[in-house]
């Protein structure tokens, strides 16, 4: 973990408890060794962190590539471990580069709606996430967010003083059928599909 992580890391943790008394429910059920694909819902801007929050050592997140203006905010971004992706031109790269880590064992967060929630009812799945965990094989994390859009909605730059609660979930791995048969993008959106099921049922 880099010092600026690090840092990122304490000031995030202490704003959640103190400005919006996180609540963590099914702690027991994280893994914390190894690969993980963790997939949750998109509520916030504050999503990334928070879920960060959970874990002592580092993790990685995507980021959209137009949020990187300058070279001060590249390096910071760059610094605390985020993927660019670039919404306008969609392709493989940030995909095989979510892999990638994840073959070396890291750890990954992906939100498999591809965007945060403007009313709070969770989009459709991106076949994407199905595609990564059918490549990759890795563990996957289940989190639930709740209270993150009421604290900071999209399009709003007021945060609000709202609890947030996150609902961790069994890890799911994915049965041998399921990754041989999962192929072609109408395979990977039932793995996706599945994924999500397991998101809204926390």
């Amino acid at each position: 973990m880099t010092w600026i992580y690090w840092f990122g890391w304490n000031l995030f943790g202490s704003a959640y408890r103190s400005l919006f008394g996180l609540k963590v429910i099914g702690r027991e059920h994280l893994v914390r060794d190894g690969a993980v694909l963790i997939v949750s819902n998109h509520e916030s801007f504050l999503d990334p962190p928070l879920i960060g929050t959970l874990y002592r050592d580092d993790m990685y997140y995507l980021a959209r590539k137009s949020l990187m203006k300058g070279a001060v905010l590249k390096w910071i971004y760059k610094a605390w471990n985020s993927i660019p992706v670039d919404q306008e031109r969609p392709d493989m790269t940030s995909l095989k580069a979510i892999i990638k880590l994840l073959n070396s064992g890291e750890r990954v967060l992906v939100f498999p709606e591809g965007e945060r929630s403007l009313d709070g009812v969770m989009g459709k799945a991106q076949p994407g996430v199905g595609l990564i965990a059918v490549k990759s094989n890795a563990v996957i994390q289940p989190i639930r967010i709740r209270g993150a859009r009421e604290a900071l909605p999209r399009g709003s730059g007021r945060i609000r003083f709202n609890q947030i609660s996150l609902h961790i979930g069994p890890p799911i791995r994915l049965t041998e059928d399921e990754l041989t048969k999962s192929k072609g993008k109408h395979g990977y959106q039932d793995v996706a599909d599945r994924l999500m099921a397991a998101i809204e049922a926390l």
